[in-house]
């Protein structure tokens, strides 16, 4: 089944990934029509005003009946209560999705509800700090990676038409087992969000009375602990949502520090050098970076369609009216930034200059 037979597409949820699915939906295929369930009137009317979705009224679950697609985009626990609702209207054509940062608790309940053979997970891993449908794009899921959580009952068949549909929206499908994806997601999101929480509060707590830490707090401390301005209530949920592989990450990262620690305590110069060597090889290996130890950075996202020619677009622009790039390139994993293209400048002038020139030129520009 390829994205031209799809119908009907209903939400439940409609705020910033559900908000940006509805209008990627919308961009790519105008026929397909999609309905909404939201916990607000307003998000219904502003989605119906802009020919987003068709309804213009609060709907009850069973009118989302004989859709080809459902998705949940409510936070996790609301999502699981929806689960037994949908089992009295789902057909053997609807694939039921979640769009959750973490999979087992749903997976797990959707196994408990008897929904296995309807159901595949689903992970868009874009978005930002910013929530609600008002914050909701149509190319939020541009070159994001998208990962796909089949249940041991999903047919070949089903999996290949979610896959197709992601890749249509614009995203990179994965595939994966759903634990698999949790602890994976738990090392690179969760845990950083935990060190980083844990590092302000340190600072908070050891500062003296002029608060004299926070008023020289330079690059390497704002950049590492950036993300702890996420909101604590999600952080809450996800992890109690993703407990116990968490608490596993964490022992690991204890041992990381207790072996560190030692080394320096020993003057064990070797075994620090190597440490950090093997550290600073793993970080320079990732896609997008900056070489050296942490730093002060000059940096910009911006909004890029996916067409050929885009980047190369944007890099002469900066180019012709003398801005160095120090380093550019897509982000997949977007799901704290804002942006798929990422574009590192050599000072501050070039950052101001390059934020006025794309802006000129209507990109939708986000810097920090």
């Amino acid at each position: 089944m390829n994205i031209e037979n799809i119908k009907k597409i209903g939400f439940i949820g409609l705020g910033l990934i559900g908000g940006s699915i509805a209008k990627a939906v919308r961009r790519i295929s105008p026929d397909i029509k999609l309905y909404a369930v939201s916990g607000h009137l307003s998000t219904i009317t502003a989605a119906y005003k802009e020919g987003v979705i068709e309804n213009d009224r609060q709907l009850e679950l069973a009118e989302l009946a004989d859709m080809d697609y459902i998705f949940l985009c409510t936070p996790v626990q609301q999502n699981l209560a929806y689960l037994k609702q949908l089992k009295q209207i789902l057909t053997p054509k609807t694939i039921l999705t979640d769009v959750g940062s973490v999979k087992g608790d749903i997976h797990r309940a959707v196994t408990d509800a008897g929904l296995e053979e309807y159901f595949i997970g689903g992970h868009p891993m874009a978005g930002s700090e910013k929530t609600g449908y008002g914050a909701a794009t149509p190319y939020l899921l541009e070159n994001a990676y998208y990962v796909i959580t089949p249940t041991a009952k999903t047919s070949p068949r089903q999996t290949e038409r979610f896959r197709s549909l992601v890749s249509a929206l614009g995203a990179i499908p994965i595939i994966m087992d759903y634990d698999q994806h949790d602890f994976a997601t738990a090392s690179i999101s969760h845990l950083p969000h935990i060190i980083a929480y844990s590092l302000v509060n340190l600072v908070k707590e050891i500062d003296d009375p002029a608060q004299t830490m926070k008023t020289i707090a330079a690059g390497g401390f704002r950049d590492m602990t950036r993300i702890a301005a996420s909101s604590p209530v999600m952080w809450q949920d996800i992890c109690l949502s993703n407990k116990q592989q968490l608490l596993h990450l964490m022992d690991l990262y204890v041992k990381q520090l207790s072996g560190i620690r030692s080394a320096i305590e020993s003057e064990d110069k070797s075994e620090m050098t190597a440490y950090f060597t093997e550290a600073k090889n793993y970080r320079d290996s990732l896609a997008v970076h900056q070489s050296g130890p942490i730093q002060t950075v000059y940096e910009l996202y911006c909004d890029l369609i996916d067409e050929v020619g885009g980047i190369a677009t944007i890099a002469t622009l900066l180019a012709s009216n003398s801005i160095n790039i120090k380093n550019i390139g897509i982000l997949h994993n977007r799901e704290y930034e804002d942006g798929v293209l990422h574009i590192e400048l050599y000072d501050q002038k070039s950052l101001e200059a390059a934020c006025l020139l794309l802006e000129k030129y209507h990109y939708t520009i986000y810097h920090r």
